[in-house]
């Protein structure tokens, strides 16, 4: 049992080791818009670009890239990994390993147009593909009638852990 949880922790460190120290080898693109709170992206509202300079932009915790696809109207209300009701209008998307709550930065290198999301859902199930977006995120990224396209993911933030839950 010992040597399981052992090659679990080992396995755990070694990857988040490699997905924060390994180099980007994509080239830096300018974002189009001012990277939004966590909770101004909870509340699905971004803040004007008077607001915020393109100093106040987080620096990746990690860059990489991956095949996307979207999601929409048939699961439009349901429930998320979070609990949360599906908004295909919201700016969030699904991913099999990052934390619930991650805020990511999505690239299209096509056109060059980016988006910042909250990952709020698990998925998805389709071999290949690393992440599912909203149907207004594809919109925004310009993928929406393709239904897929190779991006670019930045790590931005990842949410802190919840304090242990008291019980009387």
């Amino acid at each position: 049992m010992r040597a399981k949880v052992f090659v679990v922790l080992e396995s755990v460190f070694l990857g988040v080791g490699l997905l924060v120290l390994t180099p980007s080898v994509n080239p830096t693109v300018p974002a189009s818009s001012p990277y939004p709170s966590a909770t101004s992206l909870q509340n699905n509202s971004v803040p004007s670009s008077s607001n915020h300079s393109r100093s106040a932009e987080p620096k990746p915790l990690a860059i990489w890239q991956c095949t996307t696809s979207w999601y929409g109207e048939d699961f439009d209300g349901h429930s998320t990994a979070t609990g949360e009701p599906y908004d295909m209008y919201a700016t969030t998307a699904a991913h099999p390993t990052l934390p619930l709550g991650s805020i990511v930065r999505i690239v299209n290198p096509r056109n060059h147009r980016s988006q910042v999301v909250r990952i709020n859902d698990r998925g998805p199930y389709v071999e290949g593909r690393e992440l599912d977006v909203s149907y207004e995120v594809a919109r925004r990224l310009g993928f929406d009638e393709s239904g897929l396209a190779k991006v670019r993911l930045e790590l931005l933030e990842v949410p802190s852990r919840p304090g242990p839950v008291h019980r009387d």
